[in-house]
């Protein structure tokens, strides 16, 4: 972990150091937890055995992939995760878009998804969820955790078709801009989903553009968009003079548009051919969880907004009776609002606890020198994992594990968090 971070709000750039412990009780804590000393065992034994996002996924997604590389890294060596990576940019759209994720081909089961095939990579199936807009931004993230995590920059230079990987990932970013920038807002668009879901309301099924598609600007997905272009800028500086001012204008478009200031929260959408929901719902009364946590690493907002986003979360687990503040949101969208079965109240992305999410909120407390509410926030995920043997994909309101029990993504926000602890216990 970096203690010295930038973060560019609106009128420049703000550094931002994490604190080191104070507390000598917090140390002892962190050091005696059994719950972390569990975890960590666990998430290194459950990453050891694939790449796909879960044992309920056959495929391996970008979107997961991005969370528990640096985890993947503990037990393989460089050239395996880089492998992983190439396969990515080898599926690459004619237009620069980036599938999200891929299958061999032969395990291929009728899904259902529109597959998408590649003469680079004839080893693999591909497909995109059309309704979500953060495939390209989390490839770029995870390009650039994978040079961190091992220092090998040579994956830049790597050619791939005619192109460069450094050009592929330029030409993602390019592929949002072009087909994915709203001139009236200047922000990224994408389907009406649940906060960082992929669900949209109007479809049985709900992954696809339809006819019936509403439209809509949300805070995930720009957010990703920016933590995207500060890692490109980072990987390739040279692409500054064309990355940064798009960035900073993205970043003062989301506090413009997309940040109530009277409430101190990010409104769930700007719709731009209407709303799917009734004229009488007011959807502003939700809160997003996951969303604000990558707007917060994303640098959007102050360090006293970060405390009240985070009491407000804390509000929401006690009114909901949730299990943590991985809560989706809240409150949420009502009984028939979604096609999608799975997207009851409380239920998958509408409302369900997914630490995938709560476990990125405490490594931005932990960021910002919230420790002491980052450790207290991380007991409810790590003690679930110890007491249900495992990372499931998400947790009902009553706390009970629903979905893939071996879902690498929690176990890589997790793990990544544990470390953070640690850093600042030895520091």
């Amino acid at each position: 972990m970096k203690t010295l971070f930038f973060i560019i709000i609106l009128t420049g750039i703000v550094s931002c150091n994490s604190k080191n412990i104070q507390n000598p009780e917090l140390i002892k804590q962190i050091q005696t937890n059994e719950y972390f000393a569990f975890t960590k065992q666990k998430a290194l034994e459950i990453v050891k055995t694939g790449f796909n996002a879960g044992e309920g996924y056959g495929e391996v997604w970008i979107r997961d992939y991005n969370t528990f590389i640096e985890l993947s890294a503990e037990v393989f060596e460089a050239n395996v995760l880089k492998e992983n990576l190439l396969v990515f940019f080898k599926m690459q759209g004619n237009d620069g878009n980036i599938i999200d994720g891929f299958i061999p081909k032969e395990k291929i089961t009728g899904h259902g998804y529109d597959y998408k095939y590649s003469d680079l990579e004839p080893r693999y199936a591909g497909h995109k969820n059309t309704v979500e807009t953060d495939q390209e931004s989390s490839l770029v993230q995870t390009v650039y955790k994978y040079v961190q995590v091992t220092n090998d920059k040579t994956i830049l230079d790597d050619k791939v078709g005619d192109k460069t990987v450094a050009d592929r990932l330029e030409w993602a970013m390019d592929f949002l801009m072009n087909h994915r920038y709203n001139e009236k807002y200047g922000l990224l668009w994408g389907a009406t989903t649940a906060d960082w879901g992929d669900v949209q309301p109007e479809h049985d099924w709900g992954v696809y553009f339809t006819e019936d598609t509403h439209y809509a600007i949300d805070i995930y997905d720009n957010a990703m968009f920016l933590i995207a272009l500060d890692n490109l800028m980072e990987l390739l500086p040279e692409t500054k003079e064309k990355w940064l001012p798009i960035r900073n204008q993205i970043a003062e478009n989301t506090r413009k548009h997309l940040w109530d200031e009277t409430n101190q929260k990010f409104i769930p959408h700007i719709y731009l051919n209407g709303s799917p929901f009734p004229d009488d719902f007011n959807e502003n009364e939700i809160y997003y969880h996951g969303g604000t946590a990558v707007a917060i690493e994303a640098g959007l907002l102050s360090k006293k907004e970060i405390k009240i986003s985070l009491g407000k979360m804390v509000a929401n687990v006690k009114a909901s009776g949730a299990g943590s503040i991985g809560l989706t949101l809240y409150p949420t969208y009502l009984e028939g609002f979604y096609k999608n079965k799975s997207m009851y109240p409380y239920g998958y992305q509408n409302g369900g606890d997914w630490t995938w999410f709560g476990g990125r909120m405490i490594q931005q407390l932990i960021k910002y020198g919230f420790v002491e509410e980052a450790f207290e926030q991380m007991q409810p995920m790590v003690k679930r994992v110890k007491e249900n043997d495992g990372f499931f994909e998400w947790y009902t309101v009553e706390n009970k594990p629903k979905g893939s029990g071996t879902f690498r993504g929690s176990a890589g926000v997790l793990y990544k968090a544990i470390l953070m602890f640690e850093e600042l216990e030895n520091e």
